[in-house]
């Protein structure tokens, strides 16, 4: 009989330390699940301010580079105007600042938070963002070891650099629209 009570005993205080373990699982899960959310919403809001940000500078951008390919345009036939003198009358050449560092943070801590559809688009922003500076590299390079020249398919290869840049930028703005308005 007292083996009975003994064992009864002890299944009464395992249970109740089993259903203690239990409560603060769930206990633990909840708030684990509440920080996670909570980071997320942080995230997202930084990335969304970067991302607005962004489109704006492409946006202005776009129509500063744009204005440049007229200049090019107006001056294509002037053999007396330079490169150089050219990029000097349209207050030289932009490119937009590409904020992604909110990307950069998650995907070092808790990428698995996110959803799928929203890494694969800010991933695709890094990749494009990446295009854009070897296209720069290369305008940089044309224009530095073409300064002085004046001819017109010289100003000609510019405008299809300038081009190339601009129809990297415009989908790319569109993107960032569209996560940004998601």
């Amino acid at each position: 009989m007292k083996i009975k009570k003994n064992i009864k005993a002890f299944f009464k205080e395992l249970i109740t330390i089993i259903v203690g373990i239990l409560i603060a699982l769930g206990i633990n899960n909840w708030n684990e699940n509440r920080k996670d959310k909570k980071y997320i919403d942080q995230i997202s809001s930084s990335i969304h301010k970067e991302l607005t940000e962004t489109n704006a500078d492409i946006l202005e951008n776009i129509v500063i580079q744009e204005s440049f390919i007229d200049s090019l345009d107006y001056y294509l036939e002037d053999n007396k105007i330079s490169l150089l003198e050219i990029t000097m009358k349209s207050n030289g050449f932009y490119l937009p600042t590409i904020k992604i560092n909110s990307l950069k943070a998650l995907s070092n801590s808790k990428i698995e938070l996110m959803e799928y559809d929203k890494i694969s688009a800010l991933a695709n922003i890094e990749e494009q963002k990446e295009n854009l500076k070897t296209k720069s590299e290369r305008l940089a390079d044309f224009l530095y070891s073409n300064l002085k020249e004046t001819e017109r398919d010289k100003k000609e290869y510019m405008k299809l650099l300038i081009s190339d840049i601009i129809n990297t930028e415009k989908p790319l703005q569109k993107g960032i629209e569209s996560i940004i308005n998601d």
